[in-house]
């Protein structure tokens, strides 16, 4: 499809109403200005945890403006304009620009248009299905910055979803005296072994951790979580509880053995590497980081973008899964 330079271009977007359904909306897309560029969309990505929070009006008014995504349009609980796991080709732009797949963190939409910096290189070496999962790699590195593994370190990672299972394959290459995929769902021992990562129930899992990855954002895994971190060592966060109580019991181990809960948030960089690192060299890591054919594993079922109204209602439904995928239809020939 080729579009002119002269005429505005009509897209879609997908919108969460105030009810917590979804829907196409049109919108007009102008023409690029010259630090812009326009991006027909190849996939897009869906986060189970955080879009079902978004799609329930789940959003605490306290921290509204904080977990406003890059690009979102309208204001929680809705209507709005949410996502942030988009993968396209840039069609018009900067000539340094134009044909390279892209990364943005972009609501689900099949055409848009953004500055040139808001956009990630993607190698060549990583298929375009696979980059959506780059904002999901920026959050595992953010939290290995935040708490800086060393050599020979026993770690373990409280929740086998898609953040824990990402941020525990990249894990598995770090110089490590002990890493353990720890989930109360015994299935996600397969995903353990495809890893090559060591599996244990709640109840099997190996305490004195010199680091506890947490991801299960339940009251339960945040509750083990401190009861393997071993004396004086660290719980990293990295689940959001959103509305959800979490109920603690700090008279056990976290007081008794010194322990710290630190919050991992992907909104700024880890403070240890702020000052030297940009958000945009983090993408940039994250992207790199996708040559390994094993994160394909975490794209577990795709639809059409134009099913995708019908399409995140059941998948809300269903628990379990990891990355879901939207395929945005080709360009006519």
């Amino acid at each position: 499809m080729t579009i002119s330079h002269e005429q505005e271009h009509e897209a879609q977007a997908y919108w969460v109403t105030e009810s917590g359904h979804g829907e196409l909306r049109p919108e007009a897309i102008p023409t690029p200005g010259p630090q812009e560029a326009l991006v027909r969309t190849l996939y897009s990505g869906v986060s189970r945890g955080t879009e079902r929070v978004v799609h329930e009006g789940r959003v605490p008014e306290r921290v509204a403006d904080l977990m406003h995504a890059p690009h979102q349009e309208g204001d929680f609980p809705g209507p709005v304009k949410y996502g942030y796991l988009s993968v396209g080709v840039v069609e018009q732009g900067p000539d340094t620009w134009i044909g390279k797949t892209v990364f943005s963190l972009h609501p689900h939409q099949d055409f848009y248009v953004v500055p040139t910096n808001h956009l990630t290189a993607i190698p060549e070496d990583v298929p375009a299905r696979r980059a959506v999962l780059t904002g999901i790699v920026e959050v595992a590195i953010n939290a290995l910055w935040e708490a800086g593994p060393r050599l020979g370190d026993r770690v373990a990672v409280v929740g086998g979803g898609l953040v824990g299972g990402v941020l525990a394959t990249i894990l598995r290459k770090y110089p490590l005296g002990r890493l353990q995929l720890v989930d109360a769902d015994a299935e996600k021992r397969n995903l353990a072994e495809k890893l090559n990562i060591n599996f244990a129930l709640p109840d099997e899992a190996e305490n004195d951790c010199d680091v506890v990855f947490h991801c299960s954002a339940s009251n339960e895994g945040l509750k083990l979580s401190l009861q393997l971190a071993g004396d004086d060592s660290d719980v990293i966060e990295l689940s959001w509880f959103a509305d959800k109580e979490v109920t603690l019991p700090l008279g056990e181990d976290f007081h008794a053995r010194r322990l710290t809960i630190r919050s991992s948030q992907v909104g700024a960089v880890a403070l240890p590497r702020r000052h030297r690192r940009t958000n945009a060299q983090r993408l940039q890591l994250a992207a790199a980081t996708l040559k390994d054919p094993v994160f394909d594993t975490f794209l577990s079922s795709e639809c059409q973008f134009q099913n995708l109204p019908t399409s995140l209602v059941q998948l809300f439904e269903k628990p379990g899964g990891f990355c879901h995928v939207v395929a945005y239809p080709k360009p006519e020939e």
